[in-house]
């Protein structure tokens, strides 16, 4: 365990300590601010797409809480004896432009060198008091709702080995994880929304285990997840990335599945992988979900489905 105080205070709404997705502290009788950071290596072959998909990564944690972006800072490492500059130029161009598309202006940074490239972003950004989504507060009867197919983790493991067959499944891995997790909500389905978290390297399973508790069970639909064209062959083959593994190890205690040979095993390594900027989870009113997912849809999101619902329980994940 780390040996670092836990933080405390009047402000301070939620910090390293917690199972949010970025810190939260109160501006004013208005607003929190929300502090995040994240970079990743490179997972695409082209410099600018990578950067588009860091920074979406990086800015999707203050989407996840409701809020919206202001300012975000570069976090690079790069290793200048290997590559030419002109690439770190492009994976800057591709970061500033998911940033300027967020909203967020893109203020500075900090640079280091390092035997591998790293790119990422600390992002700050805002959100009123009274639209502020956290992990926890779902509800019995909510539905959930999931914005983006999983398979990421599945993929990347793929083309690193430059074992993608289908350019489909390249084509629409990259195009989802690239994309800004921005749904862009009118305030009356906004509040409609009890939790939310953003699906990333925890996996489906890990990041929904933050959202049951003690008195609460989300029944999961296996087959209605959505997934990226592709991935559960590559999966049947043997591309599954370690982290998937790491999060089976961490995460299935609180999975259950009474009839698991309805099942294979390629849908369970779905269950675990490790996202690159992956979709949000919204637990949702019922009598609103149907509504919210057809604007989500409006909003570009074409795969947004209800995977599951939450219903009175003891912090279980129930497969159906």
């Amino acid at each position: 365990m780390l040996n670092i105080p836990q933080i405390y205070g009047e402000r301070i709404l939620a910090s390293w300590n917690g199972n949010e997705d970025a810190a939260i502290f109160s501006l004013d009788e208005r607003r929190y601010g929300i502090l995040t950071v994240d970079f990743i290596t490179p997972v695409v072959d082209d410099a600018f797409t990578w950067g588009q998909i860091a920074a979406a990564n990086s800015i999707s944690d203050v989407f996840a809480m409701g809020g919206r972006p202001i300012v975000a800072l570069n976090v690079v490492c790069f290793p200048t004896k290997f590559l030419e500059l002109d690439v770190l130029s492009k994976i800057l161009e591709g970061g500033f432009e998911r940033v300027r598309s967020s909203g967020a202006f893109l203020v500075g940074g900090h640079s280091v060198q390092d035997d591998e490239p790293k790119y990422g972003l600390v992002v700050y950004g805002e959100v009123e008091k009274s639209k502020l989504w956290r992990t926890s507060g779902a509800k019995p009867g909510d539905k959930l709702i999931l914005t983006k197919p999983i398979g990421t983790g599945i993929a990347i493991t793929a083309i690193k080995a430059d074992m993608i067959e289908d350019e489909a499944t390249l084509i629409q891995a990259t195009e989802s994880m690239k994309k800004l997790n921005d749904i862009s909500l009118p305030d009356d389905l906004h509040k409609n929304i009890h939790a939310a978290t953003d699906v990333t390297g925890f996996g489906l399973a890990g990041h929904l285990a933050d959202m049951v508790n003690e008195n609460l069970d989300c029944e999961l639909s296996l087959s209605k997840i959505p997934a990226i064209k592709g991935v559960k062959d590559l999966a049947d083959m043997g591309l599954v990335p370690e982290g998937a593994y790491r999060n089976q190890a961490a995460f299935e205690k609180f999975v259950e599945c009474e009839n698991k040979d309805n099942f294979s095993q390629s849908d369970f390594d779905m269950l675990y992988d490790a996202q690159t900027s992956g979709g949000l989870l919204m637990a949702v009113s019922p009598e609103k979900s149907d509504e919210l997912l057809n604007h989500v849809k409006s909003k570009g999101f074409e795969c947004a489905t209800i995977i599951g619902h939450f219903k009175t329980g003891t912090g279980k994940i129930k497969i159906l």
